[in-house]
């Protein structure tokens, strides 16, 4: 009794050959893609770590000794400035906002998609022509309002104009994510007693966790990332990591390593929430492209 051998490479018919080879250049592609998008930021990370007259140099040395002379210097270990009060103001400012647009999001989205409330498409067409409007033509009203009510340089401020701002977003991404969830648990609940404050918290919330959280993460980076606002807006008091790092673009000159160095301490907590939240996140988002 014979047993048919597996075919090797060169018995594969010369279709499957030919999609073998158009699959391993699509991948060794895809590899080339995203390593080139990372080499501006593993760039940032070497420069962090060299001293300003080796990162100054043209071409840069990607021998030259390495040092953190770049993150003493950011964290006044030279006798500047503290960089702990705008990172403080920046997270205090990105977590409360995220905590707000979730808030009033969650009981908005499920208005629009389980329980939907009339013309609820033009509803959600209204929610996104709120983001056509140009960031910088609402800056002049917004600076009159907070100088006239005294909010100038205060992070409060800040919080509610990043729930403003990340609030539609939230609701178009949580439609879709709650579309999903079955009506049929949302009824045995009902029937149980519980009210609709129990229905979301118990019931909505956990099975739609992924959405949510990839919803929260989303808004998290926006806010984190948002810089004109918080240029204009504010000064010394609630200044955010974001404006703190122009600080060391000036007319004396720029001070790269140190830059790098700032930028990359900045980065690290949406790197570090993206990294806690990746298999919610990529689950979330996938529900999204999917519905």
């Amino acid at each position: 009794m014979t047993t048919a051998a597996h075919p090797t490479r060169h018995q594969l018919p010369p279709a499957a050959r030919k999609a073998k080879r158009r699959s391993a250049a699509l991948g060794l592609l895809a590899w080339a893609a995203g390593i080139s998008f990372c080499l501006p930021a593993l760039w940032m990370l070497l420069t962090s770590f060299h001293s300003e007259a080796d990162a100054a140099t043209n071409p840069p040395s990607l021998a030259a000794s390495l040092t953190l002379d770049g993150y003493r210097e950011f964290f006044g270990g030279g006798g500047g400035p503290t960089p702990w009060p705008p990172l403080i103001n920046s997270l205090s400012a990105s977590a409360f906002s995220t905590v707000l647009v979730l808030v009033l999001a969650l009981p908005a989205a499920y208005a629009l998609s389980i329980r939907r409330v009339r013309k609820w498409t033009d509803v959600m067409f209204f929610f996104l022509s709120t983001k056509m409007l140009p960031v910088v033509a609402g800056l002049l009203p917004v600076y009159l309002f907070a100088k006239n009510t005294g909010m100038l340089d205060n992070v409060w401020l800040l919080v509610l104009l990043y729930t403003s701002m990340n609030l539609p977003i939230a609701v178009w991404m949580m439609q879709s994510f709650l579309s999903d969830v079955p009506v049929s648990i949302i009824e045995a609940a009902q029937v149980d007693g519980a009210r609709l404050p129990t229905v979301l918290a118990r019931v909505v919330a956990p099975v739609a966790g992924p959405g949510i959280a990839a919803t929260a993460l989303i808004c998290f980076i926006f806010s984190w990332n948002e810089l004109l606002f918080a240029r204009v807006l504010t000064g010394v008091v609630a200044q955010t990591a974001p404006v703190y790092l122009t600080g060391f673009v000036t007319s004396q000159g720029l001070f790269l390593a140190q830059l790098c160095a700032a930028s990359v301490v900045v980065s690290l907590p949406v790197l570090a929430a993206g990294y806690a939240a990746q298999d919610k996140l990529v689950q979330g988002l996938s529900l999204g492209a999917v519905k």
